[in-house]
C-alpha cells in the first residue's frame, strides 16, 4: 500500500456494517449509535426497523441525515430477529460489505467491545461475543434466567457436538461469504433460535468460529422480546438439528473407503 491510499473499512476485515433491528426502541436507539460511532468510526449502521409504532423509525430517520455512517432500512412490521436480520445480510450484499455485525439496540451488546470482535475476526470466518467463556460475564441477571442460557447452551453443546460455549448469543461478526456459503435465506428460525441455526450451520460447513468474553447488561429502557414459546421452540429444533448431526456422523464412519487395504 502506498503512502497516500488508505484502507477502506475496518482494518484487516474491510467494509464492516452493524446491523441493530428495532422494533419500538426509541429510547435506545438514539443512546447506541453514537455509541457504536465513537467506538469504531471505520463501520457503518443498518437500523432495521419493523415499522416501529413508537416512531423508532423517524428517529433512525433524522440519525441518517446526519451522518452518511448510518442507515435506515425500513420493513413493513414485527417479523421477528431472525428476519430483521437477514434483510439486513441482502442489504449488506447488496451495497458491497465484506463482514456483518449484531447487534442488540437496548445497549445489552457495549458497542465499545466491538473492536474486539473485529480485531479477532481477521483470523476467523465468524467471531461470536461470549457470555461463557474465560473473561465473560453477565450483569443485572435473575439467577433464573442465568440458570436458562447455561442450561441451554450446555444442551446445545451436548447435543449437537460443537465446541462453541455461547451458541445462543447475540453479540457477533461474520464475513459476508460465510452468509452465502451456508445460505441465510432457507434459514427457518426466526426467534431465539436463529442465532443456534447461524451457529450449526457455519459449523457444519467447515469454517473457524472463534469466541471472545464480552460483559452482557440487562437492557435498562424497554421491554424485552424474549418469551417462554420462544425458548420452547428453541429447545425443540436444537433436539432435532443434533438428531440430523449424529445421523451424518454415522454415516461418515460407515461411509465406504474409497482405497482398498
Amino acid at each position: 500500500m502506498s503512502g497516500d491510499e488508505t484502507e477502506i473499512g475496518y482494518p484487516g476485515v474491510g467494509r464492516v456494517l452493524v446491523i441493530i433491528p428495532t422494533y419500538n426502541e426509541s429510547e435506545n436507539v438514539r443512546l447506541i449509535v453514537p455509541r457504536v460511532r465513537q467506538a469504531t468510526p471505520d463501520v457503518d449502521i443498518l437500523i432495521a426497523d419493523d415499522n416501529s409504532p413508537d416512531g423508532t423509525g423517524a428517529i433512525a430517520d433524522e440519525m441518517a441525515a446526519a451522518d452518511d455512517h448510518v442507515k435506515v432500512l425500513h420493513r413493513p412490521g414485527k417479523q421477528g430477529l431472525g428476519a430483521a436480520y437477514i434483510a439486513g445480510f441482502d442489504w449488506a450484499h447488496e451495497h458491497g460489505y465484506d463482514a456483518v455485525v449484531e447487534m442488540d439496540a437496548d445497549g445489552s451488546h457495549a458497542p465499545e467491545e466491538l473492536p474486539r470482535l473485529l480485531d479477532a475476526l481477521r483470523g476467523a470466518d465468524a467471531v461470536i461475543g461470549s457470555r461463557w467463556v474465560r473473561g465473560g460475564k453477565v450483569i443485572n441477571w435473575p439467577v433464573r434466567r442465568l440458570i436458562l442460557s447455561r442450561g441451554a447452551n450446555f444442551y446445545t453443546r451436548v447435543v449437537m457436538g460443537m465446541g462453541v460455549k455461547d451458541a445462543t448469543g447475540g453479540y457477533r461478526a461474520y464475513r459476508l461469504p460465510v452468509l452465502r456459503k451456508i445460505d441465510v435465506e432457507t434459514v427457518t428460525s426466526r426467534g431465539y433460535s436463529f442465532q443456534v441455526e447461524l451457529t450449526y450451520r457455519t459449523h457444519r460447513n467447515g469454517f473457524r468460529i472463534v469466541e471472545v468474553p464480552i460483559t452482557f447488561a440487562e437492557r435498562e429502557h424497554g421491554v424485552s422480546k424474549m418469551s417462554g414459546s420462544i425458548i420452547k421452540e428453541a429447545l425443540w429444533k436444537v433436539t432435532v438439528w443434533g438428531a440430523q448431526s449424529r445421523r451424518e456422523r454415522v454415516r461418515r464412519m460407515f461411509k465406504p473407503s474409497d482405497r482398498w487395504p
